[in-house]
């Protein structure tokens, strides 16, 4: 069994659809980032980073539990450990290439691209250009890439592909003001819609359903997802 810890953004929503598509069991337990949960110690045990996704799985290497956290090490984990979209043994290393590119450019870039267009004070027109300029950027070496193919990696549909559609989900925002903020990306919009409709990217969006996360964007709120801007630790 896999404990999913969870709130409804864009990393974890990878992990959710991972989870569907091999057909794993799990359990998703609700961390509530508005509300500050990342920072309790409870959770900190699980991920020192404070952050989500991150997974115990019970069942781990030797039947012993493990836990593993960020997003990338957690599909890499489970891809390994089910055997399922890892592409072919020839694609591995352009796979993780991709992947990471992923996680350390297309992810990180979006979402910093959010931060400024959506939560950032005003005054810092700079730093809102640079992140979207540079999340396009990176939307237009995937639109590169996926010329004349399918997938990001080979001809079989993988982690870098879910990877990309978590944070692709939320074009609209890091491209703000756009009607269609992947109309400019044909072979990326491609992607993204070949993803969505498959039937387990359905289920993941159902991940967590359940639950209540808090919506109301307050001071309490503010220093939950951003301590460091307060000179906070948030632990």
């Amino acid at each position: 069994m896999i404990r999913f810890y969870f709130h409804p953004t864009p990393n974890p929503a990878k992990v959710s659809l991972f989870l569907e598509e091999a057909g794993l069991s799990f359990v998703p337990i609700p961390i509530d980032t508005s509300k500050g949960e990342q920072h309790t110690a409870a959770f900190r045990a699980v991920n020192p980073n404070g952050k989500v996704p991150a997974i115990i799985d019970t069942e781990g290497p030797d039947d012993e539990e493990v836990r593993i956290f960020d997003s990338t090490a957690i599909l890499i984990y489970l891809a390994e450990k089910t055997g399922q979209f890892l592409g072919t043994p020839r694609d591995r290393p352009e796979l993780l290439s991709w992947l990471l590119f992923i996680a350390s450019g297309l992810g990180p870039f979006s979402g910093q691209a959010v931060h400024f267009q959506y939560a950032a004070p005003n005054g810092l027109d700079y730093a809102r250009n640079r992140y979207r300029r540079e999340a396009e950027r990176h939307y237009q070496v995937l639109e590169s890439q996926l010329a004349g193919r399918t997938f990001i990696a080979g001809e079989r549909y993988t982690i870098a592909d879910m990877s990309a559609w978590g944070w692709l989900d939320r074009a609209s925002r890091v491209r703000k003001g756009e009607a269609d903020p992947l109309a400019e990306y044909p072979n990326l919009k491609r992607l993204f819609e070949t993803v969505d409709a498959r039937p387990a990217a359905a289920r993941a969006r159902q991940v967590g359903q359940e639950f209540v996360f808090k919506k109301v964007n307050d001071e309490a709120t503010r220093r939950a997802l951003f301590p460091s801007n307060y000179g906070e630790e948030g632990g």
